[in-house]
């Protein structure tokens, strides 16, 4: 209990991750009325959030392994929080795009934060399935963001709706803004939840603060036996490590390492974000009104969560690999169908929408959790953070290219030729992972560390 409860905690920086980056997809268009966006201003506002996302990224590893998980998780809640509250009273389009900046950088650290907490002070036998915990409080925040979005922009439609003062400015004739404010309720229960978690046992351990370690791992594990002979293992292996980022181009980790870009890089170019960014846009190109297009935007975000259960409950069963292949093969076959019915002009809006359902639920049994699950288990402890941020900075990375790119795409192009270049990159993910990713399930993380070596 005392495990489920702190991996949630922490797996509140899912949630808000979830939120911070998928609110916006109901902001896009009142924000391109508003503010007159060009295409490439578009592509700017949605993008700056990602920004924000690199800079909280290439933090995270350093202040972790310098001031612990703890204290990092409590600073992603407080800029999420400010962050939130930034972006509902922002007088112009710069300090709104500041302010995503901001809530990006949050989000970044609790994509750095969040999974590594819960890899350290998981069994190995769960490990796997508690990761998975981030990957589904991410779909909940998007299905939050989604719900609230389309939830807010009916009810400013409605005549009952004409009021006047704050709450008329922020719900109604603003209604982006208050979207983006009821962001500030769970970032403040995150900020303060993160108060009350202990540090990880591991982190504890190369902080040279064992009795500590011990007293968590004790409340972790099955008895202080368990927890004694944990902690040895802990303390052999990180005996035998340095704290020198330079160790990942060594021989032994550089096949981790490159494996860990690997599927952060090409678990984005599977084209997720844009369709959790822009999924209202692409259906109204599809013939959906507006306010229809946010809940078919909202149906594929309920899809996205219940299929992510699928992986809570089998990646400890089945294994990380098994499911991947599964998983990367159906997304291809979906989006690659998506991109054709959109090429010959022969679908309505309800197909595009069955058609994405099938393409999120394929990625998020798969490559939704587990690049977060192999990215937080396959790096030495002293190490494990900074690395983390190496491989979630190329995450992110790609995030910007393909959303900023988009608006430019989809207007030369068509959206289909975004469609078929995503299942272009599912091809090559899955080539990858045939030949490259190892079974790590029931392993213990020190385990793993030998099995580069």
């Amino acid at each position: 209990m005392f495990l489920t409860l702190i991996s949630l905690i922490s797996a509140m920086g899912g949630f808000l991750f979830g939120y911070e980056t998928v609110v916006i997809a109901g902001t896009i268009g009142l924000l391109k009325t508003q503010y007159a966006f060009s295409a490439l201003m578009e592509g700017w506002f949605v993008s700056s959030g990602l920004v924000g996302c690199m800079a909280g990224v290439a933090l995270a590893g350093t202040l972790s392994d310098r001031f612990g998980r703890k204290k990092v998780m409590i600073l992603s809640g407080l800029l999420l929080t400010l962050a939130s509250i930034g972006c509902a009273v922002a007088s112009n389009a710069w300090l709104l795009i500041f302010a995503r900046m901001l809530g990006g950088a949050g989000v970044g650290i609790a994509s750095i934060i969040s999974p590594l907490y819960i890899s350290e002070v998981s069994p190995p036998q769960l490990r796997g399935r508690f990761v998975s915990l981030f990957q589904l409080t991410i779909t909940l925040g998007i299905v939050a963001a989604m719900l609230i979005n389309a939830a807010l922009l009916e009810y400013s439609m409605q005549p009952a709706a004409a009021t006047t003062g704050l709450w008329h400015w922020l719900m109604v004739d603003q209604v982006w803004r208050g979207m983006f404010l009821l962001q500030a309720l769970p970032s403040l229960v995150f900020f303060v939840c993160a108060l009350l978690v202990p540090d990880s046992p591991r982190w504890l351990v190369t902080a040279g603060q064992p009795e500590s370690a011990l007293r968590v791992l004790t409340k972790l594990r099955a008895g202080e036996t368990a927890a004694r002979a944990e902690l040895e293992a802990i303390r052999s292996a990180v005996a035998e490590e340095t704290d020198s980022i330079s160790q990942l181009w060594t021989s032994g980790l550089r096949k981790p390492l490159w494996l860990a870009i690997f599927l952060a890089v090409f678990s984005e170019l599977s084209g997720i974000t844009v369709v959790m960014y822009y999924g209202p846009v692409i259906l109204e190109k599809a013939g959906l009104a507006a306010n229809k297009s946010l809940g078919g935007h909202a149906i594929i975000g309920m899809v996205l969560a219940a299929s992510t259960l699928l992986a809570v409950w089998l990646v400890d069963k089945v294994g990380r690999r098994k499911l991947l292949l599964t998983g990367v093969a159906g997304a291809c076959v979906s989006l690659a169908l998506t991109g054709g019915f959109f090429l010959r002009g022969i679908m309505e809006g309800s197909e595009v929408v069955i058609l994405l359902c099938a393409f999120v639920a394929f990625f998020a049994f798969s490559m939704g959790p587990i690049k977060w699950i192999v990215i937080a288990e396959i790096f030495p402890t002293k190490i494990r953070a900074r690395a983390m941020s190496v491989a979630t900075l190329a995450l992110w990375l790609t995030d910007v290219a393909i959303n900023f790119a988009f608006p430019a795409v989809r207007d030369l192009f068509g959206v289909s030729a975004m469609f078929l270049l995503c299942s272009g990159f599912l091809l090559i993910q899955w080539w990858g992972v045939w030949q490259r990713l190892p079974e790590t399930k029931g392993m213990s993380l020190e385990a793993i560390e030998r099995l580069w070596r």
